[in-house]
């Protein structure tokens, strides 16, 4: 018997595939998945929460921990 995946009391946030059509780090996506499992929002590709621009300097997995 297959088992699907767990339903998360989140949905899953929804990015601009525009902007991610080119992005190297998320392929496309628009997403990433974190180690705990959890989707966020790629970003190199995708605007900050506060409508900034993306940051397309640096890849997040490389930048320094706050």
């Amino acid at each position: 018997m297959a088992y699907g995946a767990h339903h998360s009391p989140t949905p899953p946030p929804h990015p601009d595939l525009a902007l991610a059509r080119d992005c190297a780090h998320c392929l496309g996506w628009g997403t990433v998945i974190t180690r705990d499992g959890d989707h966020r929002l790629c970003e190199t590709c995708q605007p900050d929460a506060d409508g900034a621009d993306p940051r397309h300097d640096v890849p997040g997995h490389r930048q320094p921990p706050d």
